[in-house]
């Protein structure tokens, strides 16, 4: 085996552990959430304030992190953010009122932000001394690292552990072992430019690929909010039986990124997107218009399937095109996707008001169609990623 092919192969397992962790401690922090709200006696206002601190360190801490990791590399953000972001944890539950959660999650934010776009960028760099896709494994990883830290933590919860404890525990399980990756990793000179980055225009391909990030993570933000919403207040589920419908967009989600490469590498990123958008867009429209919780299980699983491989495929086309650094590109994505991830809840309870949560869930659909209209953005820029199968 050549030698560059057995360092990818290290680094593959390195940066999938990475990506698992990130999404487990995030999975544990939002386990933990209610008992942190109980612990200051926060009221419902006040936690919103309180999580706000997070999206606003997170979208402070992207554009950051794409300068630092394309002038860098990516490899020191991938080694030092993991347990830097783990070591923050515990100081969520450790935090004595509101302002200084506030200010907890402010960093937890930024930190959980400078990682993502870091492991992303040399995830695309181990893809690259690969040959073939393999972006949407790492992505899997996230997925069940997320249901893992979410099961710890509703474990810790059922079992009487104290969230202190709880998330000293996970920052030790997920956070030590990032101190030990760093030699796993690709050399920095992977994916650091030779010569620091210029100012330039984005390139108009980027503004379509931000769209598509947009798209698909409003949708997914919109399944995490609110698909219990529908089922309990539309369908009229029991509570129980609401609670399924993100675990069956989740569990869809992470099983199809397991597959997400060989799919990309079939049919191509074009077709995947195109037809997973579209797979999405139905599944919803139909459960809006039968109204059961049959439809509506069946629905949020095809989201889970649809939108899968939306952001591994948008991260590997802004990181692959010529002459804008991975790490800026992938920045860029991240920054606008997570906006539609943010504003998208708070924009379908605000219609939801006004009309109905069927017709406000029009609005994922009429995005999901927008998604796959664009589609044909994803076509990569170099041939050796091109699919196996020439392309709709």
């Amino acid at each position: 085996m050549p030698r560059s092919e057995w360092r990818a192969g290290r680094a593959r397992v390195a940066v999938t552990f990475v990506f698992f962790a990130h999404g487990a401690l995030f999975g544990t922090w939002v386990a933990r959430i209610p008992a942190v709200k109980a612990d200051l006696g926060l009221g419902e206002a006040e936690l919103g304030v309180a999580l706000a601190g997070a999206a606003i360190g997170t979208l402070a801490a992207l554009p950051v992190a794409g300068v630092t990791t394309a002038r860098r590399g990516s490899r020191s953000g991938t080694a030092w953010g993991l347990p830097v972001f783990a070591a923050l944890l515990p100081l969520l539950a450790l935090a004595p009122s509101l302002p200084t959660l506030f200010l907890a999650l402010f960093a937890f934010g930024a930190a959980a932000a400078m990682l993502d776009v870091a492991m992303n960028a040399h995830s695309l760099a181990v893809e690259q001394v690969r040959g073939r896709p393999i972006l949407s494994s790492f992505h899997a990883g996230w997925s069940f690292g997320g249901l893992a830290g979410a099961a710890l933590g509703a474990a810790a919860a059922a079992s009487g552990l104290d969230p202190v404890a709880n998330f000293v525990l996970a920052a030790v399980i997920f956070g030590v072992p990032g101190l030990a990756l760093g030699r796993l990793l690709l050399p920095a000179e992977a994916d650091r430019p030779e010569a620091p980055p210029r100012l330039a225009k984005p390139p108009r391909r980027l503004a379509a690929l931000a769209v598509l990030a947009f798209c698909g993570l409003f949708a997914e933000g919109a399944a995490a909010d609110w698909s219990a919403v529908y089922l309990d207040e539309s369908v009229g589920s029991s509570a129980g039986t609401a609670a399924l419908a993100y675990a069956c967009f989740s569990i869809a989600m992470a099983v199809t990124r397991l597959a997400g490469d060989r799919l990309t590498t079939r049919w191509g990123p074009v077709t995947v997107t195109r037809v997973g958008a579209l797979l999405a867009a139905a599944g919803l429209w139909a459960a809006i218009v039968v109204g059961t919780v049959p439809a509506a299980m069946v629905a949020f699983a095809c989201m889970g399937v649809g939108i899968a491989t939306v952001v591994p495929i948008v991260f590997r086309a802004a990181g692959s095109i010529p002459g804008l650094p991975a790490g800026a590109g992938i920045a860029a994505l991240t920054t606008v996707g997570y906006a539609g991830f943010l504003v998208g809840p708070p924009l379908i309870g605000v219609v939801a008001e006004a009309t109905s949560l069927p017709a406000a869930l029009g609005i994922v659909v009429a995005l999901l169609l927008l998604l796959a209209s664009l589609a044909r953005a994803t076509r990569p820029a170099s041939e050796r990623l091109e699919p196996a199968v020439a392309e709709a």
